[in-house]
């Protein structure tokens, strides 16, 4: 079993999904007392939005290598961004990076590819929004993105673990526009945080969650070559 480092902490709450996600699958493993190892660097959110609004993709970088390399040095075996967003820098990152990484970015246009997806819309941030790291993978395999950013919502509520109806009914409504004027077939959830609070489908298409599809990579690259009891 391969140690697991997770760059966590942007922001908190999908943090702790991804660490109940990661144990509860180890759990449904073989007897059921699998515990996975994982390291946790949990970073702070603010020094990640403040990178980010001066649009310095370089200290970007530089500052999740910097992660990396502690977790690296913790005795990580392969390594993840638990957030969407810093994804805008993946390939730089991942060239340089002392352990290999998983980008939640691929293995959700992958799982969104095996579905026969062919117009997800994608729900998000201002800064994932206005890049071209989600759109030129699934263009890649045939797909075309509707995009939909929510900042506010994210960072002033969600963010911060406040979970509310009258938002989540909010969001639901936009995802029904989106569906009735764009003919979205899916919808990617392209903040960790999303899932917290559209935690069903709606409009009778396929949400995918990029929390849980990260996970069930996660859960594939740390057990690979390792027998199933």
């Amino acid at each position: 079993m391969k140690k697991i480092g997770i760059i966590g902490g942007i922001g908190p709450e999908s943090t702790l999904d991804y660490y109940r996600g990661i144990t509860d699958a180890f759990r449904n493993r073989a007897d059921g007392l699998h515990s996975p190892e994982i390291l946790i660097y949990s970073a702070n959110l603010a020094e990640l939005l403040a990178i980010m609004e001066a649009a310095d993709m370089e200290a970007l970088a530089e500052w999740l290598l910097f992660r990396l390399a502690t977790l690296h040095r913790a005795g990580a075996e392969f390594a993840v961004i638990a957030s969407n967003t810093p994804h805008v820098v993946f390939a730089e990152v991942a060239r340089r990076s002392p352990l290999p990484l998983l980008s939640i970015v691929e293995e959700t246009c992958r799982k969104a590819e095996s579905l026969g997806l062919k117009r997800p819309g994608l729900m998000g941030t201002q800064f994932t929004m206005a890049a071209d790291f989600f759109r030129e993978p699934c263009r890649a395999r045939g797909m075309s993105l509707c995009l939909r950013f929510i900042h506010e919502k994210l960072f002033s509520e969600i963010e911060l673990g406040i979970i509310k109806d009258s938002t989540r009914q909010e969001l639901l409504a936009i995802v029904e526009k989106m569906v009735a004027r764009e003919a979205i077939d899916s919808l990617i959830l392209g903040c960790t945080e999303l899932p917290l609070i559209l935690d069903r489908d709606a409009s009778g298409i396929p949400f995918l969650n990029t929390t849980a599809i990260h996970v069930e990579g996660i859960v594939r690259m740390a057990t690979e070559g390792e027998a199933r009891g």
